[in-house]
């Protein structure tokens, strides 16, 4: 047998990397002699660089750069094996965990860092990028990121405006004659699994500017500020950017991306799973194992096994995910490619001891859905 492991991590207690280690162990313990090729995932959020980087042979990279609220911030991007591809979290740089509760203002904060790591990405030679967007701090639009490699945003006495997303209410125009001339050779594709525009009722700032930080009032100020700088690349540089689906992802960086660095937004299990080479490794598999910290309902949209059963049903492979915990409505991902379901969690326990036993847990839990596929193999044959 050939079995392809490709599980994404499991927040707060396990790396995609030891999830499928864990997974290794207890299929082993059932199939001693099978070969198992082990492909840790992501979906655009936490552990992307890592994914990519052990299946490119790749090595992360160290950045000091300017975090969310000015104060510098020990940051990283990866770069893959053959020096050709950046990949970068957002949150590395820009992320809400960068900012204590008490401080998150996302009229303040700014994607500044982000840029910074796509200038150091460039300088290393990068020119292909892939980028995840998720997890951020701020609401500017993706201005400090522009900033950063260049653009200036001008107030009207010609002055750069201040960071954040309040600073973008001051802009009076854009000028993109010192923007990094790099960037004209690049492609970027941007892990991005929402649709909401810049503004409005399911834009940015009214949908994700609350869990930043933001009170209603402000809500109501970031919105009117995004519409504005989208007024103002309208009639700057003729782009569009409000209505781009996508385009209020990570405060509007999706549409900063989109219309300053043309590029690709797209569903970042689609992103990864290609980088990886998911498709080519599991052509000839007999069975494909995946999982995630939590499985239910939601992980139908552009979570991390859905995304690899979708490549394993192009080529009719079987597929079981593992989950850290179930929800009632965990049956939806069956109509999504994944034939089976189990968690990791056996017994009763509080949360931190079920996070501090996740790699005994998951191990056991493979071991049975391994003992479960050996009856089917035994039924199916007659024995």
């Amino acid at each position: 047998m050939k079995i392809v492991i490709a599980p994404d991590s499991y927040k707060e207690s396990l790396t995609a990397q030891q999830v499928a280690s864990a997974m290794e162990e207890g299929f082993r313990a059932v199939f001693p002699q099978a070969s198992y090729i082990l492909v840790p995932v992501a979906d655009g959020g936490e552990g992307t660089v890592d994914a990519v980087m052990t299946a490119t042979k790749g090595r992360r990279i160290d950045v000091t750069v300017q975090g969310p609220l000015g104060d510098p911030v020990n940051a990283f991007y990866g770069l893959s094996g053959d020096g050709a591809t950046a990949v970068i979290e957002m949150a590395a740089a820009s992320g809400l965990a960068l900012v204590p509760p008490e401080h998150r203002n996302p009229l303040k904060t700014s994607s500044v860092g982000t840029g910074q790591l796509i200038r150091a990405a460039l300088d290393a030679g990068a020119r292909s990028f892939i980028l995840g967007i998720g997890g951020s701090a701020t609401n500017d639009g993706g201005a400090g990121m522009l900033q950063a490699l260049g653009a200036r945003l001008l107030d009207g006495e010609g002055s750069e405006i201040p960071p954040g997303g309040e600073g973008l209410g001051r802009l009076a125009a854009i000028d993109l004659s010192a923007f990094d001339s790099r960037l004209r050779n690049i492609s970027v594709d941007v892990a991005c699994d929402v649709d909401n525009p810049l503004c409005g009722p399911h834009g940015a700032s009214v949908v994700f500017g609350p869990q930043k930080g933001a009170s209603p009032e402000m809500v109501k100020e970031l919105d009117a500020n995004l519409q504005h700088f989208a007024d103002i690349a309208r009639r700057d540089l003729q782009v569009e950017m409000a209505d781009v689906p996508g385009a209020g992802a990570a405060g509007g960086m999706g549409g900063a991306m989109y219309a300053f660095l043309h590029g690709r937004l797209r569903a970042g299990v689609d992103i990864i799973t290609e980088a990886v080479g998911l498709e080519d490794v599991l052509r000839d598999a007999d069975l494909v194992v995946t999982g995630e910290g939590r499985i239910d309902g939601q992980t139908v949209h552009g979570k991390t096994p859905v995304g690899v059963a979708r490549v394993a049903k192009r080529h009719g492979k079987a597929v079981i995910a593992i989950g850290g915990c179930l929800r009632s409505d965990v049956g939806k991902v069956h109509a999504h490619g994944i034939d089976a379901v189990t968690d990791a969690v056996y017994r009763p326990c509080t949360l931190q001891e079920a996070l501090d036993e996740a790699y005994d847990n998951v191990c056991l839990a493979a071991r049975n859905a391994a003992s479960l596929v050996a009856v089917g193999m035994r039924l199916c044959s007659g024995v």
